[in-house]
């Protein structure tokens, strides 16, 4: 009943309205875990991938369909900026779809004032930037709004942590894509609750600093996501084709070099954006 609100076929054409898409799903998606799980002493310990589950659900139709079309035209294009221009409004749907999950999860976290909904991604974020402390990293980040900042790091030893995490990260969007297709929005949505737990956190859960939280963590946030959903576009669209015709057909060769084009600017794009992250980004904050 939910996919009724917005047509998936129309994202392309519209891709800032998945931006209103992005917010109805992960709000929906806090909302019910905090009402219809948080009182479950088993269950409230892994309400952070709940949520994500929810909004992966939600999400699912707009990704299925996306990849289906993409696939449709890759047999059709070849070189670097043949598939840039094929696939930049997928792209950019998605993008707005993702700046509608972080905001939502960034806002329902400060707003519900419930800890465990994004109990998994604060300690995802306390093991990336404080992995010497992670317990004590966890509990500095209550609601009292005595927010303690992590430990320092040299900025050649975060460029590397981050680096390396990032890879990791488009890895296992290439794999979840290869083999569920639209299984990398799990790599994906769980990406965005994380960057909406950091942003509450940077913003000491006062919801009127929110956009300026926005802005510091998507000035690295937007390439770094991009990368891994044009990482999604390569895998899905090739696993796509694969199933679609098979490995015998003369497009899949086609296919396969765009793909590989693709991993390619997602990897170039991934050390733009830890450049950005250590050596930009704190001279603004």
């Amino acid at each position: 009943m939910l996919e009724m609100l917005y047509n998936p076929k129309y994202s392309e054409k519209g891709p800032i309205k998945m931006l209103f898409i992005g917010l109805v799903y992960a709000s929906l998606s806090l909302i019910l875990v905090h009402y219809f799980f948080s009182g479950d002493i088993v269950q409230v310990k892994y309400s952070g991938w709940l949520v994500v589950l929810f909004c992966v659900v939600f999400s699912l139709p707009f990704m299925y369909f996306l990849i289906k079309q993409e696939t449709d035209e890759d047999e059709d294009v070849e070189g670097f900026w043949g598939v840039m221009r094929a696939h930049s409004d997928a792209l950019y749907a998605f993008m707005w779809l993702f700046l509608g999950f972080i905001i939502a999860f960034a806002f329902w976290f400060i707003v519900l004032q419930d800890f465990s909904l994004l109990n998994a991604q604060i300690e995802t974020y306390c093991a990336i930037n404080s992995p010497g402390s992670v317990e004590t990293c966890v509990q500095n980040y209550d609601f009292t709004g005595n927010v303690v900042g992590t430990g320092d790091m040299t900025n050649s030893a975060r460029f590397l942590a981050i680096l390396q995490n990032n890879v990791y990260v488009m890895i296992f969007t290439l794999v979840f894509s290869l083999l569920f297709g639209a299984g990398a929005m799990i790599i994906l949505v769980w990406n965005a609750s994380v960057i909406g737990a950091a942003i509450a956190m940077f913003s000491k859960y006062n919801i009127s600093e929110i956009p300026i939280g926005v802005f510091r963590y998507m000035i690295h946030g937007f390439p770094e996501i991009a990368a891994y959903f044009v990482t999604a576009l390569a895998g899905g669209v090739f696993g796509s084709e694969i199933i679609k015709n098979g490995l015998k057909n003369k497009k899949i060769i086609r296919v396969l070099e765009n793909s590989v084009i693709m991993l390619f600017i997602a990897l170039i794009i991934l050390v733009v954006a830890a450049i950005i992250e250590v050596y930009i980004t704190p001279s603004f904050f």
